[in-house]
């Protein structure tokens, strides 16, 4: 028993790094050295997706209740997910003039809301609205570098998305769909590693497949309300 309340405070010191992480992104974004903040942020996202799974196999609630997993899971991942790439994307002549402070605005002030929102997970640990992962979105913004034309409606209707009963896909908790979801976002997260590493200069097969595995990790969910589950027999 010791073991295992030793592996579940393990756990809290796991998550605990994503501060450090999300302080070396921010230095370098301070810094305007992109292809760095991307990759401290790729490395959180990484943190972010193995210690769940390890804090519910060690029940980190019975075994290390003295810190809450959770209100510490949901500060990091507010920096990592939005202020940071919030702030990044504000920072580079993607959006210049007014478009940048809608953008950084709208980002910013709907996310705190749908972060504090009790009603965010669903039934089968999908999440219900846009779960806020603007990381990913600003990281393929950088690859694609559309015009602000774009960006902006894009932005707005994935703010507005937060609040709406549509469905995304957790691609590690969602059961349905697993095989397909883990597996792209597995490539998702090399690619996104290979963007920022080449300095957004992706080639353009690797792009093609950059843009197609965000839409499914985007639109996974929507399409399994609208197709639903075959029941068992």
């Amino acid at each position: 028993m010791k073991h295992v309340r030793k592996a579940a405070l393990g756990v809290h010191l796991l998550t605990a790094t994503g501060a450090v992480l999300a302080m070396l992104a921010m230095l370098a974004a301070v810094q305007e050295e992109w292809t760095a903040m991307f990759l401290w942020l790729v490395i959180a996202f990484v943190v972010d997706g193995v210690d769940g799974p390890l804090a519910r196999k060690y029940q980190v609630h019975t075994h290390a209740p003295q810190i809450d997993g959770v209100l510490m899971d949901l500060i990091i991942d507010y920096l990592t997910y939005v202020f940071i790439p919030a702030y990044a994307l504000f920072s580079t002549d993607l959006l210049p003039g007014w478009t940048g402070w809608v953008v950084i605005l709208v980002i910013t002030y709907t996310s705190v809301i749908y972060f504090a929102d009790t009603r965010m997970k669903t039934g089968d640990n999908s999440f219900s609205g846009f779960p806020g992962c603007w990381n990913m979105v600003v990281l393929v913004l950088f690859a694609l570098s559309p015009p602000p034309a774009v960006i902006v409606p894009l932005v707005v209707v994935l703010a507005v998305l937060m609040f709406l009963p549509v469905k995304f896909i957790h691609p590690v908790r969602t059961a349905r769909w697993r095989a397909v979801s883990l597996p792209v976002a597995l490539v998702w997260t090399l690619l996104a590693v290979w963007s920022a590493w080449s300095g957004f200069d992706m080639a353009g097969w690797g792009r093609v497949l950059f843009v197609a595995t965000t839409l499914y990790l985007l639109s996974a969910g929507a399409v399994q309300q609208l197709v639903p589950a075959r029941r068992s027999r």
